[in-house]
């Protein structure tokens, strides 16, 4: 268990992990944090976004939808590898997820079926969404790739948590695909080996 970390020491771990980051806005204070808490925080949430193009996927992952309000995520990861940071707090990405899928991940622990909504995911988890359009045809650039075991690994080096605690959309909410294209148990393993 552990309080989400402030919004200036997120910049500065992903910074410090060699990450570009791009600051979007009022990127520190956009949030949902009036619809529930933010945290305790137990892991890291990768997703993909079903879009083309940088710009539109910044904007859309920053401002939602007129049914999902933004942030969708905390930060965006593009195809060349940057990190736009589109809110901080809590942020619409996660949903409602399997709570066997969170005691592992707060446990470190090899990941159960998730076969449950039952547990609040936006508290719990940073999310960042990954610009593709997960049809299991668009290309991961090995930047992009990076990028995520990198975004991924600053935020877990924070917390003294390992790559366990690095779950995929599709891992905690039934009925969920990303991200499409790669294997999150390949992406755990770059993670680890960078945490190492």
């Amino acid at each position: 268990m552990a309080p989400p970390m402030s919004a200036s020491a997120f910049l500065r771990a992903l910074k410090a992990e060699g990450l570009k980051v791009v600051e979007v806005g009022d990127w520190r204070d956009h949030n949902r944090n009036h619809k529930g808490p933010w945290g305790p925080v137990h892991g890291v949430m990768i997703h993909h976004t079903v879009t083309k193009g940088s710009a539109r996927t910044v904007e859309l992952c920053r401002k939602g939808y007129a049914d999902l309000p933004g942030p969708l995520c905390h930060g965006v990861i593009t195809k060349d590898g940057r990190v736009h940071l589109v809110g901080y707090g809590r942020a619409n990405h996660a949903g409602l997820g399997d709570d066997d899928v969170l005691r592992a991940v707060i446990a470190e622990k090899r990941l159960p079926a998730d076969n449950e909504a039952n547990t609040d995911g936006n508290r719990h988890f940073y999310g960042f969404e990954c610009e593709n359009l997960g049809d299991g045809e668009d290309p991961w650039p090995s930047a992009q790739l990076e990028a995520i075991e990198r975004a991924a690994a600053a935020v877990c080096r924070h917390h003294g948590w390992n790559e366990r605690s690095v779950i995929g959309h599709r891992e905690w909410q039934p009925g969920k695909v990303d991200p499409r294209g790669f294997s999150m148990t390949s992406m755990r393993k770059r993670i680890g080996d960078r945490l190492k």
